[in-house]
């Protein structure tokens, strides 16, 4: 069984209209997060939300993902785009001899490694 302190955590302050503290949650859990009003309370807080949803995997006989696995994130996702966009991307697509889905994985990677995409990731967190 893996140890609760194996998996990783992020901690990230909360805005005053967010009520104010810190959020915590566990990338290899989607339905797991706490807060606190200090990181130490969200740490502890979280530590016991952690313990609850094992025990309530672990009751319901389903998985427990292993530390650092990424969860429930499967590399799979569905997005909807305007009729003209789909249009200039499968265009240019077969100009560049790469699949539809080649294009987009790589503009996708190269906006989040510039400044501009890291930022906005870091802001959407």
């Amino acid at each position: 069984m893996n140890k609760l302190n194996d998996y990783p955590f992020e901690i990230r302050p909360l805005s005053a209209e967010e009520g104010g503290g810190y959020l915590i949650s566990f990338p290899d859990f989607a339905e797991c997060i706490s807060d606190g009003e200090t990181v130490d309370e969200a740490v502890e807080n979280g530590r016991d939300a952690l313990k609850a949803t094992v025990a309530a995997l672990t009751a319901k006989k389903l998985a427990i993902p292993a530390p650092n696995s990424g969860g429930v994130a499967s590399g799979k996702f569905v997005a909807r785009v305007p009729k003209t966009v789909h249009a200039q991307l499968a265009t240019r697509a077969r100009a560049e001899g790469v699949s539809l889905n080649a294009l987009v994985l790589t503009f996708i990677a190269q906006g989040l490694g510039s400044a501009g995409g890291r930022a906005a990731a870091k802001r959407a967190v």
